[in-house]
This record gives structure tokens, C-alpha cells and sequence, in this order.
């Protein structure tokens, strides 16, 4: 008997590239042996939605989209009886797509394909974020509304450069929250600028932002807190640290690894969750879900024995260009904090005059 898949796909994603390779990707799939119902996403959710009520009734789901595709489907299967939950194949074809470099997940799509059907189950950690999931981050602060604000259409023409025009036009409201964060014995309070709590080794495009020994099935995650800059300098100097990979040495940078945590605010903030909107809270409590849902890698392209010549060349490449794009920002940011503390100077000279 064939083997049942359910293949979700976002007609949207990354310049609709998925659109002229759907017929050969559907071939590989029915030439491996699988009966396949096909459902291209209509609404945002529809993936979750399609997952939660239908995972059952088929051997393996597969989607194909950007990261909050794959979000989508994984808390979709979150939600499902635990008997009901089946193994996920990810075909990558979104704008940045963190989730699949730090699988090793084939760029090309129809290699991506080869690999769901060849591939095994990795068992991978889930996040827990109050009554929602997330697969790779939960994220705060500056600019995180950015990927979820972004026009889809704007994002296929001009990729990173999109998330960089959107970042500019938040420079004004650039602004810092006052938090209390406590895990295991530890608490820590102040006013943050930013804050991820992530399971993955590629953030935004860059690789080993978080350190190099990120794992996705050991129980933890990585906590980066970002304190409210005091001087024009620092954000400087903190970007500087983020680039260079090296955010531990960093005053003005918090950073720990944890499988639970509480963060609390006095006002309601916004949460992204995956590139997603992850909603206002003033109180939201995470949770590492241990090895809660497979994911199908193909075991040849692990992180030890991937050592591609141009695949490395290619993620240099394209680091090379965000890392120029963040500088830009990184600019414009101390042009504005720099015009703000001049502003304070002044008024503050007149008020003593």
C-alpha cells in the first residue's frame, strides 16, 4: 500500500519560486511511492489548521514555504493527540529560511524533495510560549516586527534589502522595555532593546550568531538579552560583537542557556514567533519541549560532514551583504540617538538658563 503525504505549500514564499518547480517536486514524490493530496495555503493559519485536524490520516506531512510556513505546521502538529502526530519534511523557499541552514536542508528545491523522501527522523526541540509554539525563535524589541510587517511581495523583490527599508522607517520609535526575567534560580532585571530565546545557529541569515555547540535536541535554549544602549556608542559596539560572533564579551549583552524561563514588563509587548506575530503580552512563560516533533534530514548533510567547498562560499557571500546592510543601520541608529542626546543637551541648557 502507498504511503500517504499531505503536502502544504506557500504559492507566496521567496518570489513564488516553488510555482516553476511544483510538477517536479509532485514527481518526486509520487515516484518514491507516496499517494500525495496536495493543498496550496489560502490564509494565514491555513497551514496550522489544515495540520491540527488531518496529520492523522496521512503517514507523512511536508510543506514547503518560508520559516513561518514550517511554524505553521509545527504547532499545527503540536496541537494534534500525541498518536496523531506525524514526521515533517521541509522544502525551504523563503526569504532567510534560519531554520533550514541550521538543518543543512538542501537550498535547491528539488533536492530538498529527494531528501524528505530519502530522508530519517530527527527528533527536534519545540518551544512552548504561553498557549502558542515556535520552532526556532521567540523574539522581542527592536525590529522584530519587521519580517512580519514586510509585504510578502516586497520581500521577493528585494529580499534582505526589504527587511533593512521596513528597519529604517522604526528608527524613530526605537525604544527600550523594562523587564524582569527569571530562570532556574536567576532573575535579571533592567530595560532590554531586544531579547531572542532561539534553537538555532542562524538568525536573520547569519550563522553562529548564538555560538557554535547549538544543538536542537538537547533540552535548551539560547537566551540573548540586548540592554538599552546608554551612549551613541553602543550600539555600535554591540552590532560590532554580533558580527564578529562574539556577544559573550559584550557588557552591554546578556547571555544564557535554559530550558524554561518567565519574562515579565509592565506594559504589553509585541512577540514575533518565527517571523510571525506572537502577540502582546505583558507575562509569557517558555518552555524547550524536548525532542517533541520530527523533522526528515537527510543524515548526509549534517553539520559534521557537510563541509561543501561552495556552500560555505555561499553563506560567506551572503553574510558579506547583511552584515553591509546592518552596518547601514547600525549608521543611521547612532545618527539618531546622537541627534536625541544633543536635543536632551539643549533643553536641558535652556531649562538651567
Amino acid at each position: 500500500m502507498k504511503k500517504k503525504m499531505l503536502f502544504l505549500f506557500n504559492m507566496k514564499s521567496g518570489k513564488g519560486m516553488i510555482r516553476n518547480r511544483l510538477g517536479e517536486i509532485l514527481d518526486i514524490f509520487v515516484k518514491s511511492g507516496f499517494e500525495v493530496t496536495a493543498h496550496p495555503t489560502q490564509c494565514y493559519k491555513d497551514a496550522e489548521q489544515i495540520t491540527m485536524k488531518e496529520a492523522g490520516r496521512y503517514d507523512i506531512i511536508v510543506c514547503s514555504g518560508g520559516d513561518g510556513t514550517l511554524d505553521e505546521v509545527v504547532t499545527g502538529m503540536m496541537r494534534c493527540e500525541e498518536k496523531d502526530r506525524r514526521p515533517i519534511g521541509y522544502i525551504p523557499a523563503g526569504s532567510t529560511n534560519d531554520f533550514g541552514n541550521t538543518l543543512k536542508i538542501n537550498k535547491k528545491m528539488e533536492d530538498a524533495a529527494w531528501d524528505v523522501v530519502q530522508g530519517t527522523p530527527f527528533a527536534c526541540d519545540i518551544g512552548a510560549f504561553n498557549n502558542d509554539f515556535f520552532v526556532y525563535i521567540a523574539a522581542f524589541g527592536a525590529f522584530t516586527d519587521v519580517s512580519y510587517e514586510t509585504k510578502q511581495e516586497v520581500k521577493n523583490v528585494l529580499g534582505h534589502l526589504a527587511y533593512m527599508i521596513e528597519g529604517m522607517k522604526r528608527l524613530p520609535t526605537l525604544k527600550s522595555y523594562q523587564m524582569t526575567i527569571r530562570y532556574e534560580d536567576q532573575e535579571v532585571s533592567g530595560k532590554f532593546l531586544y531579547g531572542m530565546i532561539t534553537n538555532s545557529d542562524s538568525v536573520g541569515g547569519f550563522k553562529h550568531i548564538v555560538g557554535k555547540d547549538v544543538k536542537l535536541n538537547d533540552g535548551v535554549f539560547e537566551v540573548v538579552l540586548i540592554k538599552e544602549p546608554r551612549k551613541p556608542m553602543d550600539i555600535q559596539s554591540i552590532l560590532t560583537s554580533i558580527l564578529m560572533r562574539d556577544i559573550e564579551h559584550n557588557e552591554r549583552i546578556i547571555t544564557f542557556k535554559t530550558n524554561m524561563l518567565t519574562i515579565e514588563s509592565e506594559n504589553e509587548i509585541q512577540w514575533t514567533l518565527d517571523g510571525e506575530f506572537g502577540g502582546k503580552h505583558k507575562k509569557v512563560e517558555i518552555v524547550n519541549k524536548k525532542e517533541a516533533v520530527q523533522i526528515l534530514v537527510n543524515e548526509g548533510r549534517n553539520l559534521e560532514k557537510l563541509e561543501k567547498k561552495n556552500e560555505i562560499d555561499e553563506e560567506n557571500e551572503m553574510t558579506k551583504e547583511i552584515e553591509g546592510e546592518i552596518l547601514t543601520i547600525s549608521d543611521l541608529i547612532n545618527a539618531k540617538l546622537e541627534s536625541e542626546y544633543a536635543e536632551k543637551e539643549n533643553s536641558d541648557g535652556i531649562s538651567e538658563n
